[in-house]
């Protein structure tokens, strides 16, 4: 078995500011939707910029399509780590969101800061070598 690739499917009580957030602020296409058959309203969608990935669905969603897993899915937000080649562009594109960690350097070299995305997940930009 090899695995040829792995997305995230971040959960928010509202899909369309996550998808304006990513679309707008970093350059990504939106590849895929799904809207609620009443309301209209995004339920899904996927993102993409080149090689990355990401999805958005709602909680709603989740809870219709699996009861089970419905109760968990409000449990807490996801943590994404993202290396960009240009973080000082990345700080710009994303001025206005709720800082979570101002700018630093690791121990292990990277340059990083953290801001909150519109369904409150935590998304950490790291440049290596700069």
């Amino acid at each position: 078995m090899s695995v040829k690739k792995i997305t995230a499917v971040l959960l928010a009580e509202e899909v369309e500011p996550c998808v304006k957030f990513w679309m707008e602020r970093l350059g990504f296409e939106k590849t895929a939707e799904v809207p609620d058959s009443e309301s209209g309203k995004l339920v899904f969608a996927m993102l993409q910029k080149g090689g990355a990935e990401i999805m958005y669905q709602s909680y709603a969603s989740v809870e219709r399509d699996d009861p089970h897993a419905g109760p968990l899915a409000r449990k807490g937000p996801t943590f994404l780590y993202i290396e960009v080649d240009d973080l000082a562009q990345t700080m710009a594109a994303t001025a206005g969101a709720e800082v979570t960690m101002p700018e630093r350097t690791t121990f292990y070299g990277a340059r990083e800061f953290g801001v909150k995305d519109p369904a409150g997940h935590f998304l950490t930009f790291a440049q290596f070598g700069a």
